[in-house]
């Protein structure tokens, strides 16, 4: 699974959300990932909440594709603020 596999899968699982997936710095395969996600989904969230919500729209592909996500999730309020 690609990286803009993942990130349209969050953004169709997830309420007017918007994914970008990287590799994170220093990673050299694509089965470690970082993805930054903004959406109102998250809004009275805790993190654990926020990233429950994003791991849930990834389902199997986590056990199968993903072996380790990094996740930075943000409220569009706290994304441009």
């Amino acid at each position: 699974m690609d990286r803009q596999d993942v990130a349209d899968l969050i953004e169709t699982e997830l309420p007017e959300a918007e994914a970008t997936v990287k590799r994170p710095r220093g990673v050299e395969d694509d089965d470690h990932l970082a993805a930054e996600v903004v959406s109102p989904a998250f809004e009275g969230k805790s993190l654990v909440e926020q990233h429950e919500l994003v791991y849930d729209a990834l389902g199997e592909h986590m056990t199968t594709d993903i072996h380790a996500i990094e996740l930075s999730t943000y409220t569009p309020e706290q994304y441009e603020g």
